[in-house]
């Protein structure tokens, strides 16, 4: 994905320069930096690139600024893990030098070819300004590290022609393997007519690559498609499956981003004609439309993790304080915390859980089993912290018919959830917690549910409201909603929250809808920051169980 910020990222320095103001991390902001939420020491960083498991190691790229904390100077960070959690930084596996990537090296995936030959292959902007494709292989194969990349003598492999926009051509998907013994990517465009388009490319040999006849999917109806992921998902349970299996059993998932979300769909794949026929909603600008997470999360990549047999899903999540802010702390940007991902029951949708490495973490436990949270209830969760914790708890109605009534089905979970923020009571919600909730919670942070009754069934609608996540000023303070898929007539209302500092990542309904926040409390930090569970609605909830667990920090450190 590439970022138009140069023009404004130069002003903001030449400001920077005439008032004085310095790029090194300012102490009084460093509360907001992670723990266990993967970001380089210091600098910019995006998207992530090209994640893999080969060797028996974990490798993470990502879009890397190394000499400043805002967009520019666009390279390839390197980071390699043996567990995605504690992860060792290397030197920048691709850096802007070339005439066919010197205005940057961009966005991109990796495949590994015939099981042991991995490449990368990214976009770049050129001497000329237009993007295009480029390759690039490791140094030595034999580096367990695979710590140098060389880039391929034939670059660019693939340049924007005919009816292709050369600003509107980038992020080559993973490539998959047909029936054919030919390689596929995608590459996100806009055709110049106005489509929103993923271009399908061939290859016999994964370096020479030759245009689809026909786009693989298309939409009138919204802007650039970027960072495209194409995979197939079972259905017969959770296990992830590689990117080229062909077989029984299985479906397939597009997933593209665009409006600063990241937007889905499910389908049958016929790998003999390279048909995808949806089973799901198409691509819309509309609140019915799939979303990977409906809060900060974005340009996603996912990759199939062979030891495990899982699917494994990143995301960039930016900041919402300012470019002067990210001068003081001397960085910007973090990875969401890798996810499982899979198909769900219903077959409708997809389920996102924390990889599981994410329990060797965990420190001090809280668990608290069968309370009844009557109408107002406050409840404080003793001994955890507000800032830096992984927190379960599930919830029960006893009679939802009791729920306040909505007039739609359709109902934007968004819009519902600003106007029935956490401090407006309903019959069954607000009911959630509070993080980084500071003394006399003038700071708080809520992730909470509601459920309604519509016209047709019940909607259960998740939110996370930070309208009052802090007192500063010029900070994002947005609230986020979604619906969960279930029913509270039979169905329990879970909620899993992992709290780091300044993000809150949240798995409603065990992961069947997911909200990513970004957080900047001037009172509820460190040990200030509080933990509650809380019904704000008229009726009694029954709480069924909570689990909270402190969290030790990640090891990310540069590789000696």
């Amino acid at each position: 994905m590439v970022k138009e910020m140069a023009g404004w990222v130069l002003s903001f320095c030449i400001l920077l320069v005439v008032n004085g103001v310095g790029v090194h991390a300012s102490e009084d902001l460093q509360p907001y930096r992670t723990a266990f939420h993967f970001q380089p020491l210091k600098n910019w960083m995006n998207d992530p690139n090209g994640p893999m498991y080969f060797n028996g190691v974990y490798h993470l790229f990502y879009q890397y600024n190394p000499g400043g904390p805002l967009w520019g100077n666009i390279s390839w960070g390197h980071s390699i893990s043996h567990d995605l959690v504690n992860w060792f930084i290397l030197e920048p596996a691709l850096s802007p030098k070339e005439p066919y990537d010197i205005g940057g090296c961009f966005t991109g995936s990796s495949t590994i070819l015939h099981g042991s030959k991995p490449i990368i292959l990214y976009t770049a902007q050129d001497a000329d300004g237009a993007q295009v494709q480029n390759l690039a292989l490791p140094k030595n194969r034999s580096d367990p590290l695979l710590k140098d990349w060389i880039k391929w003598s034939g670059n660019p492999v693939l340049t924007p022609v005919n009816d292709i926009n050369t600003s509107q051509f980038r992020d080559p998907s993973t490539a998959w393997k047909g029936p054919d013994g030919k390689w596929r990517i995608l590459i996100g465009s806009e055709i110049i007519k106005g489509q929103a388009t993923a271009l399908l490319y061939y290859s016999t040999d994964g370096f020479n690559w030759t245009r689809s006849d026909k786009p693989f999917k298309f939409s009138r109806e919204t802007n650039m498609w970027e960072c495209p992921d194409f995979y197939p998902v079972s259905n017969i349970g959770k296990d992830g499956i590689d990117t080229s299996f062909q077989g029984n059993n299985t479906m397939h998932v597009l997933k593209v981003s665009f409006n600063s979300h990241e937007y889905y769909v499910i389908g049958m794949y016929d790998p003999q004609t390279d048909q995808f026929l949806l089973a799901t909603n198409d691509f819309s600008v509309s609140n019915t439309q799939l979303q990977y997470d409906y809060g900060r999360f974005y340009a996603s990549k996912s990759f199939y993790d062979g030891a495990k047999k899982r699917r494994v899903l990143w995301a960039w999540v930016n900041e919402g304080d300012s470019p002067s802010d990210a001068f003081k702390k001397g960085w910007s940007g973090l990875q969401s915390f890798p996810r499982s991902i899979w198909l769900s029951d219903t077959r409708k949708q997809l389920v996102q859980w924390p990889v599981e490495e994410i329990k060797k973490l965990r420190a001090k436990q809280v668990n608290m089993v069968s309370r009844e949270l009557k109408g107002g209830s406050l409840l404080e969760v003793p001994g955890i912290s507000g800032s830096q914790a992984d927190i379960e708890v599930v919830f029960s109605l006893s009679n939802p018919s009791d729920a306040e009534l909505i007039n739609s089905d359709l109902s934007d979970p968004q819009h519902l959830c600003e106007q029935k923020n956490v401090s407006t009571s309903g019959s069954y919600g607000p009911f959630g917690v509070l993080v980084f909730a500071s003394k006399n919670l003038t700071e708080q942070t809520a992730v909470f549910f509601r459920v309604f009754k519509g016209p047709n069934k019940f909607q259960v609608l998740m939110c996370s409201d930070q309208s009052r996540s802090s007192i500063a000023q010029g900070v994002d303070k947005s609230t986020y909603g979604a619906f969960l898929d279930l029913d509270p007539l039979h169905d329990k209302i879970s909620l899993r929250s992992l709290v780091d500092h300044s993000i809150v990542e949240s798995f409603g309904g065990e992961g069947l809808a997911c909200i990513t926040a970004r957080v900047y409390p001037k009172l509820a930090i460190h040990e200030h920051a509080k933990l509650y569970v809380f019904n704000n609605g008229s009726k009694s909830v029954t709480m069924l169980s909570l689990n909270a667990w402190n969290m030790n920090k990640a090891q990310i450190v540069p590789m000696d």
